[in-house]
């Protein structure tokens, strides 16, 4: 990182950024150009890595591209305006693999951090009919670094 005193280190630390962030930001490899795509997401700590969980039709073009290759980029930042020309902001980026949610369990359980991250906790996910029909995937972050510019006023 080439300014070293902006960098989050520490598990912690990245995870209080990413547990404020509202969305993020899905790079995928695409057959001529990357493809990036913004979703809702929960996250999860399983065995002292992070995991994340999203929700999308069980059909469309990320789920082709996932289905070619695992391998994917995530993005996500908090922004918290500008001081003249430079943006104050935090952000973080992992490094993961993209695994599709089959077992009923893992996938209520995936949608529940999902829906508790999106303060609506209390949502009624058994009696939602489009249940069926949704794909879950999880992210297994192999790696996460982060990035904070908090200029003292």
């Amino acid at each position: 990182m080439r300014k070293a005193q902006r960098e989050i280190t520490g598990q912690k630390d990245l995870l209080d950024v990413l547990e404020r962030c509202q969305t993020i930001r899905l790079g995928l490899s695409g057959t001529e150009y990357p493809y990036v795509v913004p979703l809702s997401f929960g996250w999860d700590l399983q065995n002292g890595q992070i995991v994340l969980y999203f929700h999308c039709a069980q059909e469309g073009l990320k789920c082709q591209l996932l289905a070619q290759n695992s391998k994917v980029c995530v993005e996500a930042d908090i922004f918290h305006g500008y001081h003249g020309t430079t943006t104050k902001y935090e952000s973080v980026i992992g490094f993961g693999t993209v695994v599709l949610v089959r077992e009923e369990q893992e996938r209520i359980h995936g949608l529940q951090r999902l829906l508790q991250h999106c303060d609506i906790a209390d949502y009624p996910l058994q009696r939602c009919s489009a249940l069926a029909h949704t794909a879950v995937y999880k992210i297994n972050l192999h790696s996460i670094t982060g990035k904070r510019n908090l200029l003292q006023q």
